[in-house]
């Protein structure tokens, strides 16, 4: 399942959230959005975790988390 990240401190790394997420299952991919002309975050990203189950418990327990100093909301990403 992907998952989407927002409000990230944009000092937070790709390691860190991997990090974070890595506690509910293994993280298949991570990817922070960066900004083509600065090269720094924009502040979000994307997840996947592979088992929906443990993707969906990760969901409900870091959405409001505290990371980097700020609340980050986590969400199912919608599919294109």
């Amino acid at each position: 399942m992907k998952i989407l990240v927002r409000n990230l401190s944009r000092s937070t790394t790709e390691d860190e959230l991997s990090e974070l997420f890595s506690k509910f299952s293994n993280v298949e991919y991570c990817n922070l959005v960066l900004d083509k002309m600065s090269g720094k975050s924009k502040g979000f990203g994307f997840v996947e975790i592979a088992d929906d189950k443990k993707a969906l418990l990760a969901i409900v327990k870091l959405n409001g988390t505290v990371l980097g100093g700020k609340p980050i909301r986590v969400k199912k990403a919608d599919e294109v």
